[in-house]
């Protein structure tokens, strides 16, 4: 099956990329989950995240904000010392950081996903499936955004990244048959 080149080759990819990837995802522990594995990838590929996602997974509780707001410092050193995760102190600090602003802003009535979504609109938008940008307007305001109530590791080309993994943003190449699905 002709599928969006980065994806071909690998079989862990393919199976990402056509059962996940550029599909609209509203729900809010699974958005924030996303957005702290895009995180975790920089300046690293999206394999090495994706192979290690599971270790990620049980590592960090299965991204369940309000389990990862009580880390302290002991469990930031067992983090440290767990091969199945990027042991990346700065990463690990901005996940915990950003479960207790994800806490935050439930306390407070806020809908992580309704607030995300807000940044396109409530809608996917459509890439034109030829050229593939690495940010938009949209990501350099929800970058902003998450920036200003203290999120880590969310500049404006990883927001990007996150945007196109979640559906808000659909990038499957023209040819690719995931294209039209996403698209519906």
């Amino acid at each position: 099956m002709p599928r969006c080149s980065w994806a071909e080759g690998d079989a862990v990819m393919s199976a990402y990329h056509d059962a996940e990837w550029g599909v609209p995802v509203r729900d809010p522990r699974m958005l924030w989950e996303m957005l702290m594995l895009e995180g975790f990838q920089a300046g690293l590929s999206w394999r090495t995240i994706l192979y290690r996602r599971e270790g990620f997974r049980r590592a960090f509780d299965n991204f369940d904000p309000a389990i990862v707001a009580t880390y302290d410092d002991a469990k930031v050193e067992a983090l440290m010392q767990d091969e199945g995760i990027i042991r990346a102190r700065a990463k690990i600090l901005a996940t915990i950081g950003a479960a207790r602003i994800y806490e935050e802003m439930a306390a407070a009535g806020e809908d992580f996903s309704a607030w995300l979504w807000s940044f396109v609109d409530g809608e996917p938008q459509q890439g034109d499936g030829a050229s593939f940008p690495v940010s938009s307007p949209a990501s350099e305001a929800m970058s902003k955004a998450l920036k200003k109530r203290g999120f880590k590791f969310v500049g404006p080309v990883i927001v990007y990244a996150f945007m196109q993994a979640v559906g808000m943003v659909n990038d499957h190449a023209a040819d690719c048959p995931q294209r039209k699905a996403s698209a519906a």
